[in-house]
């Protein structure tokens, strides 16, 4: 059963999937004492007295033959080495890599998940409606995997772009994109950095901000690409808290036609207080560390055991433990938004589910009383999950999804 509240005005969409919160469980006890003998590990190491040692000349084949990246020059007295024709160089081995001709085990991963992505598209052969992928080039020189989704018996009223949310990727919202598209609607789905067949280590965010960046950067080229149809953004989760920072921008917010948001990431606690002092130092010298205790196991999104089968699965779904720089990047953005919900004027409509233990519906609550838009509605739907769109109530969530656009049509 769902209660709604709402305000009503105008029309536009963007997309992002749900975020596989593990934050509790990255900022528990036992989290905490991982993180601090790793901390007391890392500063002892500095203590220690840094001793080098002498460089022996190798008669070798191996020495000979070895990467002209580094030169290892024997130890020669004052003498012998005025008596050297040349100038000794010695080059550092960050400047050159050992192996140029060889990926690193990131680019090889990422090279694995971007072909799937791109199989998964070319093997959807819907004939209702047309699935093409593209790579897209980020400010920072990056390249993300982006798609779309063509209704093609239906003319195209509206724009909707889709951002997926923590450990998930764009695809996962096929089923969702192409009922959008029966009703008038082309979707655009970007998986952000880390995540899906986008670049990084998957499922590390280095930062939070970048997503928001990327996402803008996609929306003008969507936009250019549409010009004179109305455009909307969907969010689920992370996802939803990537649209709401970016339509902090004034510039953002008048190119939309307004957000629909789904479990968004508004709200999101530690279990102590202590560990929001904690997780930016941890963040800045373990960015990548894994916290075993941040496991998925007990943490559920779905009451369809089939759609959890589906999700954690697939291979484009991170399903290990969440890595340190992202959790603090989650608690950044949550803390930024509840500071400036009152700035938000974008028409949106927000829905969650009351026993979401992943993200707090009280939040999406305060979202809705504290945002100062004129045209705001409201959705909590008793006793469902994380993963709304992925509940068994799901065709009567994308309806309400969808009627909420076609009234601002």
């Amino acid at each position: 059963m769902a209660t709604e509240r709402g305000n009503n005005a105008s029309s536009s969409l963007i997309l992002t999937s749900g975020a596989s919160g593990r934050i509790n469980a990255l900022f528990s006890l036992r989290a905490l004492r991982s993180l601090m003998m790793l901390i007391n590990a890392f500063f002892l190491l500095l203590l220690l007295p840094f001793r080098g040692r002498k460089r022996t000349a190798s008669s070798s084949s191996s020495s000979s033959s070895s990467s002209p990246s580094i030169i290892a020059l024997a130890e020669k007295s004052p003498k012998e080495e005025r008596q050297q024709r040349g100038p000794v160089v010695r080059v550092p081995t960050a400047i050159v890599p050992w192996k140029s001709s060889s990926s690193s085990p990131v680019d090889q991963e990422v090279a694995a998940r971007r072909a799937l992505a791109k199989l998964r598209v070319v093997q959807d052969d819907d004939e209702n409606s047309v699935r093409q992928f593209s790579i897209f080039g980020t400010p920072r020189g990056e390249t993300l995997f982006t798609q779309s989704w063509t209704p093609v018996s239906v003319n195209v009223r509206g724009v909707v772009i889709l951002m997926h949310g923590l450990n998930e990727h764009s695809g996962r919202y096929s089923d969702f994109a192409k009922q959008l598209n029966s009703n008038g609607f082309k979707v655009y789905g970007m998986d952000w950095i880390g995540h899906g067949g986008s670049e990084g280590l998957h499922a590390y965010v280095p930062s939070l901000d970048y997503a928001v960046t990327d996402m803008k950067s996609f929306l003008e080229k969507v936009l250019a690409e549409n010009p004179g149809l109305p455009c909307f953004c969907f969010g689920h989760s992370t996802g939803a808290a990537i649209i709401l920072k970016a339509m902090l921008d004034p510039k953002v917010e008048s190119s939309i036609e307004g957000v629909v948001l789904t479990s968004p990431a508004v709200g999101v606690q530690p279990s102590h207080p202590i560990f929001v002092v904690i997780a930016p130092i941890a963040s800045f010298l373990l960015p990548r560390y894994q916290i075993s205790a941040a496991n998925k196991k007990g943490m559920p999104v779905s009451r369809d055991p089939a759609a959890l089968v589906a999700k954690y699965s697939d291979p484009l779904v991170y399903t290990g433990s969440i890595r340190v720089r992202t959790g603090y990047e989650i608690l950044r953005i949550t803390s930024y938004l509840q500071q400036n919900l009152s700035k938000l004027r974008v028409p949106f409509l927000v829905l969650h589910g009351t026993a979401d233990t992943v993200t707090d519906p009280e939040a999406s609550q305060k979202l809705y009383n504290e945002a100062s838009s004129t045209d705001k509605s409201i959705k909590l739907f008793d006793g469902l999950l994380h993963d709304l769109l992925f509940e068994p109530e799901r065709d009567a969530i994308a309806k309400d999804i969808i009627d909420w656009l076609n009234q601002r049509i």
